[in-house]
């Protein structure tokens, strides 16, 4: 199986940036650059939804992605908790009767 190549920020950032400057079709620039067009379209939207946010690194998660993960595990445990207290208020109900 062959490693899925990885491209640095410089590198995407340069692609994009002859995307735009130079009057070539994409197709033709991605195959000089040795990738697949939709690669570049997928830069470019993320460069645009997100400018500060966009490529932030090899297995890194973007701030706001961050957050999220925390905020899940942060649920995951409070829904746990919650549940913990659910059965022993069943369990000393019973006893109380």
């Amino acid at each position: 199986m062959v490693p899925r190549p990885k491209y640095t920020k410089e590198f995407k950032l340069d692609a994009l940036r002859m995307m735009q400057e130079s009057h070539r079709p994409v197709a033709e620039l991605a195959r000089e650059l040795g990738i697949n067009k939709n690669m570049l379209y997928r830069w470019h939207h993320e460069l645009v939804d997100d400018a500060k946010e966009s490529f932030p690194g090899n297995g890194k998660l973007k701030d706001s992605e961050t957050e999220l993960a925390r905020l899940h595990r942060e649920l995951e445990l409070v829904t746990e908790e919650r549940d913990i207290l659910k059965k022993a208020l069943a369990v000393f109900s019973r006893r109380a009767r």
